[in-house]
């Protein structure tokens, strides 16, 4: 008898499943590495959905590879998991706020677990129930988002630019209406005229912009946008840029 061959690891522990992580998939992050870690404390928290892991994973060491220091404020943070990795690659960063219109009551399990294995986090980060503009913006902040739906990714950006912060959003649930009158709407799918029309607002507002993508067998909607403003000392001169996945 033929036996199949076995199933990959990433057949089997596919990174977009929307399972929840839990203690019994520790093993599966067994390494020495901060992800691994980062695994290890999400799986004992046993409330955070796989693909959330991953996406904060990605999306957060490619912010910090851009944007150094700075106040978090994490606009739909949700669990809030992408602030909190977002100071534990930079600890320059003083604070997080995670602005949500309903914070999941699971936010305050999985944030005991990360400071259970990051005492530093401790006091660190704070949730808060409102609107997006509950938390009045500083220069010098750094604003992001991860799957703000539709419109919400462009109140985001307003915010940010309102204010002048540094701005990174991966946007979701794009409304094809938005690119009607997209003039590259011929050429592009309707998700991609509205990020591109994004990019490009972004950049009229003076800021530097860059494009970049998390790996899209995490997610579908995988497009990162970052900004920065012109008159911050970490920006140089108006362009949109793409940079290649990292």
């Amino acid at each position: 008898m033929t036996l199949a061959p076995a199933p990959s690891l990433s057949r089997v522990f596919a990174r977009a499943s929307t399972n929840r992580l839990t203690p019994h998939d520790r093993d599966r992050f067994a390494g020495p590495s901060l992800f691994d870690a980062l695994g290890r404390a999400v799986c004992e928290a046993g409330c955070l959905p796989r693909k959330e892991l991953f996406e904060a994973w990605e999306m957060a060491r490619r912010v910090r590879r851009r944007f150094r220091g700075g106040r978090v404020v994490d606009l739909a943070g949700g669990h809030g998991l992408l602030a909190q990795v977002l100071l534990l690659l930079d600890d320059s960063s003083p604070s997080a706020f995670v602005v949500d219109a309903a914070v999941p009551p699971s936010a305050a399990v999985l944030q005991a677990a990360l400071v259970a294995g990051w005492p530093r986090l401790r006091d660190r980060v704070r949730f808060v129930t409102g609107d997006l503009d509950a938390v009045p913006l500083l220069a010098g902040d750094l604003v992001v988002s991860c799957h703000a739906c539709g419109e919400l990714t462009d109140r985001v950006l307003a915010l940010a630019a309102r204010a002048r912060t540094s701005v990174a959003v991966l946007p979701c649930c794009h409304d094809a209406r938005a690119a009607a009158e997209s003039p590259v709407r011929g050429w592009v799918d309707a998700a991609l005229a509205i990020d591109v029309a994004r990019a490009h607002w972004l950049a009229a507002q003076r800021y530097q912009v860059r494009t970049q993508s998390v790996p899209p067998d995490i997610t579908p909607k995988c497009r990162l946008l970052l900004g920065a403003p012109l008159d911050s000392a970490s920006a140089d001169v108006p362009e949109v840029a793409s940079c290649a996945a990292g």
